[in-house]
């Protein structure tokens, strides 16, 4: 037994001295290694949001720029300054440097502005990302919320806070009429009123993104419209305006008031924890981000000509109240920005 033992152990380790040196040439014969960093390496990703002075744009910047530049590749920004014909001005700049982008991610103020000048940078070899908002354009991805499902999110957080003993009427203050978060996220909330006939949009005006102006159209339909039991601002940005309005009004805890938002702590979080708001629809940025960045790497190596597929691809929502709200309900910006300086 003891021979027979031994003599198995030889030829097990005879196995072994053969095939080690034939795994140790695979391994260092990888390919992907390679082919990665000559696809990736000197590669330019320019982002063209509103603006820049958002944390959804600063929080998308900070993780761009840590991963391109990870990649050894060049990330910038452009900032329109809430300014249509700033961003056009610099999505053509863009497109006729003599160093453009390889990639060219764009968050559109509407439908239709910037279509014709990012059908112009797919022509010129870039490839087009659209972020957040849809446009009329066949982009090689778009990354972002599904708008009509966000809006039907706010109308079910909107019935359940008014509940079922209260006057039913609803307000809305919209962004615009021609952005697509706006047009789509009304759509979703009428989607869901459609199939709760005893709820009433009683005013609906437009705040055109602005804190002031939702402030202002929030007091008249409080003045018009008392009995209100909840109200839906389209942005975080300017539903502190419509807040200050329900609180002027000496109705703060009254009115619902829901709205949406990217989950920054400072705005969703801080917002929802002190009363501000009562509901946030919230995007996931982590993964919005990490979405970008997945098809950033996908298409430098994928080889296909711009234009060639336009994926969709939705990030995870969730609506954020003081019932559910945890530490990890939201994103620090400071953080984002702290890790991405000390790469």
């Amino acid at each position: 037994m003891k021979l027979k033992h031994l003599l198995a152990t030889l030829a097990a380790a005879a196995v072994l001295a053969f095939t080690a040196p034939v795994m140790q040439a695979m391994a260092d014969d990888d390919p992907g290694p390679a082919a990665y960093e000559q696809a990736m390496k000197g590669k330019r990703v320019a982002l063209v949001p509103l603006a820049m002075g958002f944390d959804l744009a600063q929080g998308w910047a900070a993780i761009l720029k840590r991963e391109v530049e990870g990649f050894g590749g060049t990330f910038e920004t452009r900032d329109p300054n809430w300014s249509t014909e700033a961003g056009a001005q610099a999505i053509t700049e863009l497109i006729s440097s003599e160093n453009k982008p390889d990639v060219l991610i764009v968050m559109a103020f509407d439908l239709n502005s910037y279509s014709k000048l990012l059908k112009k940078a797919q022509a010129a070899g870039i490839y087009v990302i659209l972020i957040d908002n849809p446009a009329n354009f066949k982009a090689d991805a778009y990354v972002g919320g599904d708008w009509t499902k966000l809006g039907m999110l706010e109308a079910e957080a909107v019935i359940k806070g008014c509940g079922e003993n209260s006057s039913k009427k609803i307000g809305l203050v919209q962004g615009d009429e021609v952005n697509a978060t706006s047009l789509y996220q009304y759509a979703g909330i009428m989607k869901v009123l459609d199939q709760h006939k005893d709820f009433q949009v009683v005013a609906k005006p437009d705040s055109n993104w602005d804190a002031t102006t939702s402030r202002n159209v929030t007091a008249t339909m409080l003045q018009q419209n008392p009995d209100i039991c909840g109200i839906i601002d389209f942005w975080d940005g300017d539903a502190t305006g419509a807040a200050a309005a329900i609180r002027d009004a000496g109705k703060q805890g009254k009115i619902f008031l829901v709205t949406t938002g990217g989950g920054e702590e400072t705005n969703t979080c801080a917002n929802v924890g002190n009363g501000t708001f009562d509901a946030v629809v919230s995007t996931e940025l982590y993964n919005e981000s990490e979405a970008m960045v997945a098809m950033i790497k996908y298409l430098l190596q994928s080889g296909q000509p711009p234009g060639t597929a336009s994926p969709y691809i939705y990030t995870l929502m969730s609506t954020v109240t003081k019932d559910n709200l945890t530490p990890r309900s939201c994103w620090s910006l400071k953080a984002l920005q702290a890790a991405a300086e000390a790469k």
